[in-house]
């Protein structure tokens, strides 16, 4: 059941973010900085917030910089950080994703009914919470 939601999610992401030539985690990583503005974020935060890998992450950032939607720089604080805001093409970006995503969060619903994903939902939480506990 979950394989099969996650494919039509995955299928629903890839058609509502085809026009910006977008991955899910890249929408998502797009949608956290416009959020977080002006405040820049650290990968390590966003990595943890998505629950994706370090390595992961790297790969989505590089893409975006490659875009043009996102700078890098070192954290003054900590040489060792790495701190990311959005450049003006990002958050224009940033902006048409926001609504693709809330496009495809209506979408879903439609498709699978609010009742029956707020029930998944519970129970996903529900095994979360059994699995953080041991």
């Amino acid at each position: 059941m979950i394989t099969s939601v996650n494919s039509g999610f995955e299928s629903l992401a890839a058609r509502v973010l085809a026009a910006d030539d977008l991955g899910f985690l890249e929408s998502l990583v797009l949608a956290a900085l416009f959020f977080e503005a002006p405040r820049p974020v650290k990968p390590s935060q966003l990595a943890e917030t998505f629950a994706t890998t370090r390595g992961n992450l790297s790969h989505c950032i590089s893409s975006l910089e490659a875009k043009g939607f996102l700078h890098r720089k070192i954290d003054p604080r900590d040489a060792r950080v790495y701190l990311l805001t959005l450049n003006p093409p990002g958050k224009r970006c940033a902006l048409r994703v926001i609504a693709a995503l809330d496009r495809l969060q209506k979408e879903f619903e439609s498709e699978i009914g609010k009742t029956t994903l707020a029930e998944m939902l519970k129970s996903i939480r529900k095994l979360e919470a059994r699995a953080s506990a041991r």
